[in-house]
């Protein structure tokens, strides 16, 4: 059993003396793991780190084995060496990263998730000042292409496009501020930002974490049997709250 692919290492661990189990996201084979002979060395430590690109082969005797890579860097597939000196940023790699292996299914193929994922690591160590925006949207579209994805286009109850300024913690659905009357207070606060409209601060992006978040810990946390969303992106979320 063997296949090619290029992609994107999300998780590295020490295996025995000089090996390392690596975890990788790739466009054919999703969230997949294998073995790296020598991947505590000097030569390939640097390379398996998360949010490097790599070229990788896979073999295994079986189909269902860990079995092994055999990995090669891909040309400008390293992170850019200020992503190491800015902490937000840095922040939001561990996040994408975290979420990804807490919350991908083992090889299943997500190919428009994880070319999306390129682009919004591209941003990212490019250190282009809107990234956080694109990493809420990239939180959207995690939770849309799990079977989760949120309904913002009209009022769940007036079906009115104006307006729109709650989000129900139960459907997902969008809710007008007229219509939501005595129950506003357990809305969760729609930020525009999330409707493509309007300011995208510090605060507003906090604010659309805050939706993201609550429908993530749903899914991919409670629902798997886990108390919370992993640790990297709570951390994300403060660094960018502390900017507000």
């Amino acid at each position: 059993m063997d296949w090619r692919d290029e992609g994107m290492v999300l998780a590295v661990r020490r295996h025995g003396e000089s090996a390392a189990v690596v975890e990788v996201l790739t466009a054919g084979h999703g969230r997949h793991a294998g073995v790296v002979r020598g991947g505590a060395s000097r030569r390939l430590a640097p390379v398996l780190q998360p949010g490097v690109r790599i070229d990788l082969v896979w073999r295994a005797r079986l189909a269902d084995h860990v079995g092994s890579f055999r990995v090669e860097p891909l040309p400008a597939g390293g992170l850019r060496p200020h992503l190491l000196s800015d902490p937000v940023a840095l922040a939001g790699l561990n996040a994408v990263c975290a979420l990804l292996v807490s919350g991908l299914a083992e090889r299943e193929p997500h190919p428009g998730l994880y070319h999306a994922t390129l682009g919004l690591l591209d941003r990212l160590t490019a250190a282009e000042a809107d990234w956080p925006l694109a990493y809420l949207r990239w939180e959207m579209l995690l939770l849309e292409d799990l079977g989760y994805g949120l309904d913002l286009a009209s009022c769940a109850l007036t079906g009115s496009r104006e307006d729109l300024a709650y989000v129900s913690p139960r459907t997902g659905r969008a809710v007008a501020r007229s219509a939501a009357g005595d129950w506003a207070a357990r809305l969760l606060p729609l930020p525009a930002c999330l409707l493509g409209q309007g300011p995208a601060g510090p605060g507003d992006l906090v604010q659309g974490l805050a939706v993201t978040g609550h429908f993530l810990e749903r899914h991919l946390a409670h629902e798997a049997g886990r108390a919370a969303l992993p640790a990297a992106r709570a951390r994300l979320v403060d660094r960018l709250g502390a900017q507000s």
